[in-house]
């Protein structure tokens, strides 16, 4: 018993040589196997857009030689030997005619646009013919009948169904069918088009009215995917739908499916399979009946619609709006998709094809002229450069948590819609924001590995140990923690390293190599913008004050902040101030734990305590590991105080110029920082600083400081002269005061403690914090430990930077 006939159907695809060759070895492979099949053919690649381009050209009196020649040559390229003639003969003489009346018809169009689908058949059949693969042409305008709805015309299944059998009925034996997609006829041999995805449409069809045994739809990808796989990289195939899931992803922007494909189909129950001209090996999807075992779907996407906006205060508690709005647009055959409006009917959205966008607001202008005109409305207006994102197979419950991380990821949504059934969401997004929004949807809801993108600013001793900490633990926080740390940017002091796919161990090479300049806002914002980055950290390690200024435009295009950095903390109460309010305003994130105790958990703990209404009454300790390291050891050992600041400073320990430490500037900054998070205005001036360095040593060039600095030595061997047994110096930093006020006292200066206190019985680099609290009284916490290094700091850093990916669910 011979088996049911087969429909293979090719898309536009067929547009390369490559592909053409493709398809041929596909059909070659089929027929040596099974040779009961039929072949469906779309026009290749994009002969459909360049036809109707001439056609506008035509119309408008251009001259449009050039064009034609262009199309005539890309026809002819896979086989020079295929007579196209005749097709391109007709094309002239509809064209020379449109030339001169300066415009054209429906009819027209469609006969016009027919011409892609003939030349196709006609190429393939010369180049099968080659192969020894005998092809039968069919002109599908022989096969369907519809009505006169030239553009998206109404298929007459009846007399369809009774001449499709006719002409299956009497095929040649041993060749191989090929029938034009897209393209049908009126009763009286009228041309028509069966609108978008017609060939598909076609190729189900047919396999309706022979009662084909499946249809095999070859395209360019493999298959359904959760998301469109070119603006999704981790999008994921889906091995089986039924027909009412095929049927609804379809329905809401799918490109690859269309609901008027799946229609004949799933009433004669006949399996589609989607697969893959370059990778026919791929099982593809399969759409039958069986329900999929997926409770998700897919995300689809639909780029040709707008809004249109009805907006009046004059139409508060007036009746019937919907109904005009609805009235009007029906008289013009306008589909509306979704509608959003308030309870007052003052605004009215609704989402409708783009190309439809113009007629539709003159229809409501012209409708609401009268309100209009006494003020009642107060506009009309459509939105275009939007697209509808529809995540299939969710509710409004479940999609809580994608829908806050497109708002941390800077994406405004200008509709949302549940579908009653509650198994739907839509969101209208501006096409800018799209495929950030497709990605992050898509990471939240399929469970893939969030991918945080970090900009690093600053390679010194801390940006450099950073990048090292995450590219060595990148693979293990993936695995541990289903986050994916990528470093798409890395700025020095005067350029940038950009890769949008993450820059890996040989960055020194490639930075100096760059011609990028570090600018912010030209190349670090512009690149993660362009290349639709999401769930962005930017993370300061310079040592820049010019920098902090560009902390606002970060906030402002979707960057998390994290900094190693104290300058933005310590400038004024106002930068301060307004710094905050711009986090709040964007809902994002700044880190800065290393900005007092490198890898301790300082600022957390007192934020903590602060936020839990526990009242501060002192901070006081040793806030500098560099200090701290110095101090040590000079209280202890009998060497140079010089030589321990150099031995300090080439350990990693202290800054390039050791002033910086020795000034108390570090310190200062750091109490102002605790100050600050106290709710305190106070300023940098308001610090009382001793400053270690004497007079005459503190307006030197570097250099000059590092060969002058035994000039230290005598003063501090006066002071170590005058520590008692059991002593030893340590260079504190206290906030004391009333700090429910306004301002606390702050003061930084050496002094002399017992060894064997808390804070004098410390080592190394160690730093250390005692705080005191109305609760705890005269028992203070203590938190402890390394103050100082590049590896500690940048540790710190790192877990900041996790800190803030664990609230990106």
């Amino acid at each position: 018993m011979r088996t049911r006939m087969r429909i293979l159907k090719f898309g536009g695809t067929s547009a390369s040589n490559e592909a053409v060759d493709k398809i041929i070895k596909i059909i070659e492979d089929q027929y040596h196997s099974d040779n009961n099949f039929c072949l469906v053919l779309s026009a290749r690649g994009d002969t459909t857009d360049k036809l109707e381009e001439i056609l506008e050209l035509a119309a408008s009196g251009t001259d449009y030689s050039c064009q034609m020649g262009q199309l005539r040559a890309k026809q002819l390229l896979p086989c020079q030997d295929v007579d196209l003639s005749a097709e391109f003969a007709l094309l002239e003489n509809i064209l020379k005619g449109i030339s001169l009346v300066g415009d054209y018809s429906l009819r027209s169009k469609d006969l016009i646009l027919a011409q892609g689908e003939i030349m196709a058949i006609k190429t393939l059949a010369t180049m099968l013919f080659k192969r020894s693969l005998p092809a039968h042409l069919i002109d599908s305008r022989d096969l369907i009948f519809t009505d006169d709805n030239f553009g998206n015309a109404r298929v007459l299944e009846d007399s369809s169904l009774k001449r499709t059998n006719e002409v299956f009925s009497k095929l040649p034996e041993g060749k191989i069918p090929l029938i034009s997609g897209f393209i049908a006829s009126t009763t009286n041999g009228q041309t028509t088009t069966l609108g978008r995805n017609g060939s598909n449409y076609t190729a189900s069809l047919i396999a309706k009215f022979i009662n084909a045994g499946i249809v095999e739809s070859y395209t360019d990808v493999n298959g359904v995917f959760t998301a469109n796989p070119r603006l999704v990289s981790e999008a994921q195939s889906i091995d089986k739908l039924s027909f009412a899931d095929a049927a609804e992803i379809a329905g809401f922007g799918a490109s690859i499916l269309h609901p008027k494909t799946i229609l004949p189909l799933e009433e004669s129950k006949i399996p589609l399979l989607i697969k893959n001209t370059f990778d026919p090996a791929f099982k593809g999807t399969l759409v039958c009946e069986k329900q999929s075992c997926n409770t998700l779907k897919s995300i689809a996407i639909k780029d040709d619609v707008c809004i249109i906006n009805l907006e009046g205060k004059g139409l508060l508690g007036k009746k019937g709006i919907d109904a005009r709005v609805f009235q009007a647009l029906y008289a013009l055959d306008i589909s509306v998709g979704l509608i959003s409006q308030g309870s007052s009917e003052r605004c009215v959205g609704l989402v409708i094809n783009k190309n439809e966008s113009d007629r539709a607001v003159r229809a409501l202008k012209t409708t609401f002229q009268s309100e209009i005109r006494n003020g009642d409305v107060s506009s009309v207006y459509s939105i275009c450069d939007v697209s509808l994102i529809s995540v299939i197979g969710i509710d409004i419950n479940g999609f809580g948590t994608a829908f806050g991380n497109l708002k941390k990821n800077n994406i405004d949504i200008l509709l949302i819609n549940n579908t009653i059934g509650g198994n739907n969401v839509s969101l209208l997004i501006e096409n800018r924001s799209v495929n950030k929004a497709l990605n992050v949807i898509h990471s939240q809801i399929f469970g893939i590995s969030r991918r945080l993108n970090i900009a690093i600013i600053g390679k010194g001793n801390v940006g450099s140990s950073l990048i090292d900490q995450i590219l060595n633990a990148r693979k293990n926080i993936l695995a541990k923690r289903d986050l994916d740390i990528n470093i798409f940017a890395i700025a020095g002091k005067d350029k940038v390293l950009l890769d949008k796919e993450g820059i890996g161990k040989d960055w020194i090479q490639k930075l100096n190599k760059s011609n990028k300049s570090r600018d912010v806002s030209n190349e670090i914002i512009g690149f993660a913008s362009e290349n639709h980055l999401e769930n962005l950290i930017a993370i300061d390690n310079s040592a820049s004050l010019e920098f902090t200024d560009n902390y606002f435009s970060l906030i402002e295009n979707g960057f998390d902040l994290v900094s190693s950095n104290k300058l933005a903390n310590t400038r004024s109460i106002g930068f301060y101030r307004k710094l905050r309010g711009r986090l709040k305003a964007f809902e994002k994130q700044y880190l800065y734990e290393t900005n007092v105790g490198a890898g301790l958990p300082l600022i957390d703990t007192i934020k903590l305590l602060h936020a839990s209404g526990e009242n501060i009454t002192s901070i006081k300790g040793v806030f500098s590991g560099s200090l701290s390291y110095i101090f040590n050891n000079f209280s202890v050992r009998d060497d140079d105080f010089s030589e321990i600041v150099l031995e300090a400073v080439g350990a990693g320990l202290c800054e390039p110029d050791p002033r910086e430490d020795l000034s108390g500037k570090d310190v200062a900054r750091k109490l102002l920082i605790l100050a600050r998070e106290l709710d305190l205005g106070n300023e940098i001036s308001d610090v009382k600083t001793e400053n270690l360095v004497p007079r005459e040593l503190r307006e030197l060039t570097k250099d000059d400081f590092l060969e002058s600095i035994s000039g230290l030595n005598n003063k501090f061997k006066e002071i170590k002269t005058k520590l008692k047994t059991g002593e030893v110096l340590r260079y504190i930093g206290k906030l004391h005061g009333d700090l429910q006020q306004d301002k606390g006292v702050l003061e930084v200066d050496l002094r002399t403690l017992p060894a064997n206190s808390p804070l004098g019985n410390i080592s190394g680099s160690d730093s250390i914090f005692e705080i005191y609290t109305q609760s705890y009284g005269s028992k203070p916490i203590v938190i402890q430990g390394a103050g100082a290094g590049a590896e500690v700091t940048a540790r710190g850093v790192l877990g900041d930077i996790l800190r803030i990916a664990d609230k990106i669910k």
